[in-house]
């Protein structure tokens, strides 16, 4: 009975191992199918994607030697499959930036509330803009709605090497261009070379086109030095950037120096210098300055100005001789946690001082008088962003005649000895960095015994893509 038992017991167990093995042997080669169509799905997706892959490669290939053939196709008919196949690289980048320039527009206007002047001018200093009765010249005593020069501006790299931008400013029918420069990119070394005409790297606000003031008119400052569009001319630029925490910047120029306070006399070399230096750093992550030092001298050969006599009788001048300019400027900046996006201040301080000599000549040359000036001036500035999308300003600017002198006078020119000085506040609104009106208010005294409240709603809008604006 009890071997039964153990025969039974034993049958059960065999029983019960064969079934644990069969359903192992189950479960191994279900795992096994899965593994294999695991491995089936992977390898499918892997061809589909290799396949894909391979057709935009032969795409993109295939685009390329079009755009290659297209740009060396117009400039010789006669070169052979291996000539255009090397030079395909180069013709493509260059086919690519030249039909996808930066390309924006600037519409800038305004509703002005002042005195009317016939003879606008800042009182003790030659005219920038020549006869000063020229009622047709840029920056006359316009009153009302008035519309400003609309900037048209291209921009694009031209190859790995070159990069080039023009700007053409347009305004009753008449289109002036401002710029058109090209520079370096890849020079290494911090160094960088600008050509073309261009506006110069002295002071700080010369560099800056009027969209980009914080105030609806420039310092008296710079009207009194460079006239309406500050200081441009056709030339070499040569900048240079030392390796350095701290910013240093050194920079020269040479050029035909055809605009005041030079002229254009038409000579072989260069008839304008400039030098000037930039220093610059952070303090902790929410400030960051920059300070500069810059020098001018041009030669004027017949630069024409109207002057008046003792009897005040107007009298027509050419002044003959040299101008040297010396401009020094700081820049503040503070931004909380150095992001400006929501606040942010601003403070920046120019200082110049110009010295002329030479002669003046009178009425076409019958009076030819020595002339001698000595002349400075300054603007303060304060702009703080309070919310994203107002800010608000103040400006000061201050000018002095300084010293003139005419040597024995024999025209009897007048020599007015005057400051002129301007207080000037606004607030305006930016919807966004591309449009923005302000309003403005200003206590102008530039002209002896004229003292003009002045009332400016201005409106700018930017179209299209538009370059970060420096520092």
């Amino acid at each position: 009975m009890r071997i039964r038992k153990l025969v039974v017991a034993g049958a059960c167990m065999s029983m019960l191992a064969a079934s644990v093995q069969a359903e192992e042997t189950s479960e191994h080669a279900r795992l096994a199918a899965e593994l294999a169509a695991l491995r089936e799905q992977v390898a499918q997706m892997q061809s589909m994607y290799e396949s894909r892959i391979a057709a935009l490669e032969e795409r993109l290939a295939g685009t390329v030697k079009v755009e290659s053939t297209d740009q060396t196709a117009p400039s010789s008919q006669t070169e052979s499959p291996s000539t255009l196949q090397v030079s395909s690289p180069a013709s493509a980048k260059s086919g690519a930036s030249s039909f996808n320039p930066e390309i924006s527009l600037i519409i800038q206007g305004a509703y002005t509330n002042r005195k009317k002047v016939e003879e606008r001018h800042i009182g003790g200093f030659v005219s920038a803009e020549g006869h000063s009765h020229d009622e047709h010249r840029h920056g006359s005593d316009k009153r009302g709605f008035t519309l400003d020069h609309t900037e048209l501006v291209f921009a694009a790299n031209i190859d790995p090497y070159w990069r080039g931008q023009a700007t053409v400013a347009v305004l009753d029918g008449e289109a002036e261009l401002e710029e058109a420069w090209f520079q370096t990119t890849a020079l290494g070394h911090g160094t960088g070379i600008k050509a073309g005409r261009f506006r110069s790297g002295i002071g700080y606000l010369n560099e800056q086109h009027a969209h980009q003031w914080d105030f609806y008119e420039q310092p008296l400052m710079y009207k009194a030095l460079f006239g309406d569009h500050g200081y441009s001319q056709d030339g070499l630029q040569l900048k240079w950037v030392a390796p350095l925490d701290t910013f240093v910047e050194l920079g020269a120029e040479i050029g035909r120096g055809q605009n005041f306070p030079g002229d254009d006399r038409n000579l072989n070399g260069a008839n304008s210098y400039a030098l000037f230096a930039h220093l610059g750093g952070d303090i902790g992550i929410s400030n960051s300055w920059r300070a500069g030092l810059s020098w001018l001298r041009t030669r004027a050969g017949a630069r024409e100005s109207d002057f008046e006599t003792e009897y005040g009788i107007d009298a027509e001048g050419a002044f003959n001789g040299r101008s040297r300019v010396w401009i020094a400027d700081f820049v503040y900046k503070w931004a909380p946690d150095g992001n400006p996006a929501r606040r942010n201040f601003k403070f920046q301080a120019e200082y110049f001082r110009r010295s002329e000599n030479g002669n003046l000549d009178v009425d076409d040359g019958l009076y030819s008088n020595l002339w001698r000036t000595r002349q400075s001036g300054y603007y303060l500035a304060g702009v703080y962003q309070f919310t994203p999308n107002w800010r608000a300003g103040l400006r000061y600017d201050r000018l002095s005649s300084g010293r003139q002198s005419l040597g024995d006078n024999p025209a009897k020119i007048e020599v007015i000895h005057y400051r002129p000085n301007r207080v000037s506040t606004m607030v305006d609104y930016s919807w966004s960095e591309f449009s923005r009106l302000r309003l403005q208010w200003s206590r102008d005294r530039a002209m002896p015994g004229l003292t003009d409240n002045q009332v400016t709603l201005q409106y700018i809008m930017s179209l299209g893509s538009h370059g970060a604006h420096k520092f």
